[in-house]
């Protein structure tokens, strides 16, 4: 398995994944409807306009994409804590593909890719009621450090933060 930056031919696969990896994970947590309608095209395009404004990695093995994750070195996506220097954004692996350290080689990966850059407070926010990747969070040594509500569709959803300390 690679781990490399993202590519522009990436964005579908990396599009699969997000919205598999959402009706895997979030089913029973998320609304059904909301998980059933996601649109692959719209995703798409927007992938494609806004994939080079923050940091993406993929997992690749003999050509395939494994996983992916999002990152970015300020905390522009959590301003209400002026102490976190970097955020990781998103961090997906096929639902087939888990539990075989795809995930935790992208962590690893993006973590000490913010170190090199100086960061050593990271944000990672994960909705409350997703306990596997919780406690995955927690083996890789984040700490629980806030909640919040978020709206997914038109629903209020209740999210964690962990704090990462490199």
């Amino acid at each position: 398995m690679k781990i490399r930056n993202i590519q522009e031919k990436d964005i579908e696969a990396v599009v699969d994944i997000q919205i598999s990896g959402w009706q895997s994970a979030y089913r029973g947590i998320i609304e059904n409807e909301f998980l059933d309608a996601m649109n692959r095209e719209e995703r798409i395009e927007k992938r494609k306009k806004d994939y080079r404004l923050i940091d993406w990695i993929v997992a690749e093995e003999k050509g395939e994409i494994l996983g992916f994750c999002r990152y970015v070195e300020d905390n522009r996506f959590s301003k209400e804590y002026p102490e976190i220097e970097a955020e990781i954004c998103g961090l997906y692996v096929k639902p087939d593909k888990k539990r075989n350290g795809i995930g935790k080689a992208m962590l690893e990966y993006a973590l000490a890719d913010l170190k090199q850059r100086g960061k050593s407070k990271i944000i990672l926010w994960c909705l409350k009621e997703n306990h596997p990747s919780r406690r995955f969070y927690e083996k890789m040594g984040g700490v629980l450090f806030a909640e919040k509500e978020i709206e997914i569709g038109n629903q209020i959803y209740e999210e964690v933060a962990y704090q990462f300390q490199i």
